[in-house]
């Protein structure tokens, strides 16, 4: 697990101190997929630094499993470090050597023997979908593929932690996919720890469990991705939520309007036609759509509502998950976990 507690990191330019890091504390549970989203000079990528123990804060502490690392130097700091594989938006490879000879160049490092050296590397090459290619040069590969292999590099000698800052800059949208998929069985095959640092709410969408949104280098936001868009007013949900777009026609049809956010698949596909039939409401969609938080299916929907019996019913459905928030008569959202 990693805990970041109040960290605070500026930096001189032009003789004036930048804040980059205003107070931050985040936790990161073991094994999950962490994103850190903002935009440009958020001080995401700062905070991955120091996470990785590449930067020092000027206040505050990141510990790992409960260890002070602003105790640590000398050797049982570069013993930390090992635990902890880094990402960069540029490639780190060597252009003379092969694909399986970079991913190979951690463990050289470290002594490991041939015949193991090779077996992690093809294991490696199989779980970054590079097999056919260990034998090419960098020069050879698409932007896609080298980030690919800077993951299984960062991957060789088993760290407990990966750190993968913006993993798709650069990468065309076709191969981004690919990159986050190897991201993701990282986290689920070798069970590693991965956080990611992104300004493409997308990739939060795609593969991470929990989210922390920064600001002008502060938290403005944390918490697990499906909490987090339960809520329609969080900015997670503003970002990844489909939107709602109707015309004043369209409500006119009917009593009032609601917005619905619905989570999982039992909740998407039969919650609004059970509560239909057992209070004998209408329910019409006018607006919205459906998504994907990774495997989960998720609804956020304007309502068309008609009936007598509609506040019991909207009522019924909050109990059993769902968000709503009534429209006409200024947000009453209630939600049930």
């Amino acid at each position: 697990m990693i805990t970041v507690e109040n960290l605070s990191k500026s930096f001189a330019a032009n003789g004036n101190p930048v804040v980059a890091l205003r107070d931050v504390s985040v936790d990161v549970q073991a094994g999950s997929l962490f994103g850190v989203v903002g935009p440009a000079g958020s001080g995401k990528s700062v905070l991955a630094r120091c996470i990785a123990l590449q930067e020092r804060p000027d206040r505050g502490v990141v510990r790992l499993d409960g260890l002070n690392t602003g105790t640590l130097d000398g050797r049982r700091l570069r013993e930390i470090r090992r635990q902890l594989g880094v990402v960069s938006t540029k490639p780190e490879l060597i252009a003379e050597r092969t694909i399986a000879g970079n991913i190979a160049s951690p463990l050289e490092q470290l002594g490991v023997d041939g015949p193991q050296r090779r077996s992690r590397v093809g294991s490696l090459l199989d779980l970054v979908g590079l097999t056919p290619r260990a034998g090419q040069r960098p020069g050879e590969l698409t932007a896609g593929q080298l980030r690919r292999v800077s993951i299984a590099k960062a991957l060789a000698a088993a760290p407990a932690v990966l750190l993968a800052d913006d993993p798709t800059a650069g990468v065309d949208p076709e191969e981004a996919g690919a990159v986050l998929t190897v991201l993701d069985r990282a986290r689920s095959e070798l069970g590693t720890t991965v956080v990611v640092t992104t300004p493409d709410a997308g990739v939060v969408r795609r593969v991470c469990d929990d989210v922390a949104v920064l600001e002008d280098g502060t938290v403005v936001e944390r918490g697990t991705v499906l909490d987090l868009i339960s809520d329609p007013s969080s900015r997670t949900a503003q970002a990844l939520l489909p939107a709602i777009e109707t015309s004043r026609s369209q409500s006119a049809r009917y009593d009032r309007s609601v917005d619905v956010v619905l989570v999982g698949f039992a909740s998407v596909g039969a919650l609004l036609p059970e509560a239909a039939g057992r209070f004998d409401v209408e329910f019409a969609t006018i607006g919205g759509g459906l998504t994907r938080i990774g495997d989960t299916p998720v609804g956020r929907f304007r309502l068309g509502v008609r009936g007598e019996r509609a506040d019991a019913a909207l009522a019924w459905v909050a109990e059993r998950g769902g968000h709503v928030t009534h429209t006409a008569r200024g947000p009453q959202g209630v939600a049930a976990a």
